[in-house]
């Protein structure tokens, strides 16, 4: 599977912005999908995933209550809505994608994860 993020950009804090991962080729459907974010100068982190029918979710602490990830199996699509943006999210924010059977954990490293996409970079001014 190949991976595209869009929808970063620069919002003022307390903003909202919407992230999508468009994936193509098959068998979107069959993958647990995460979202990921650097800051600069540390290291990739783990944000938010779902499972591959989109019935399990698990979050980061750090953005439990203001982020929400969705997917759109149909569409090939995974979404990462986030509200309440603070300067401490300020990252480039990517999607990956973990082959996995239905009843597998989301994990939350990255070495667990198959394909990436290229990131986006969501600025948050204070």
């Amino acid at each position: 599977v190949q991976l595209q993020a869009s929808g970063g950009g620069l919002v003022q804090a307390g903003g909202s912005l919407r992230l999508s991962c468009a994936a193509s080729g098959s068998m979107f459907s069959r993958y647990h999908m995460g979202w990921f974010r650097q800051a600069q100068g540390k290291e990739r982190e783990f944000v938010a995933g779902i499972s591959r029918s989109g019935g399990r979710t698990t979050y980061a602490e750090s953005v439990k209550d203001r982020f929400t990830i969705s997917r759109d199996n149909a569409k090939k699509t995974a979404y990462l809505q986030m509200n309440g943006l603070k300067s401490e999210d300020t990252a480039v924010y990517y999607c990956a994608a973990d082959w996995a059977i239905s009843s597998a954990p989301i994990y939350t490293a990255t070495s667990q994860y198959d394909a990436w996409g290229q990131g986006t970079l969501v600025t948050v001014s204070s």
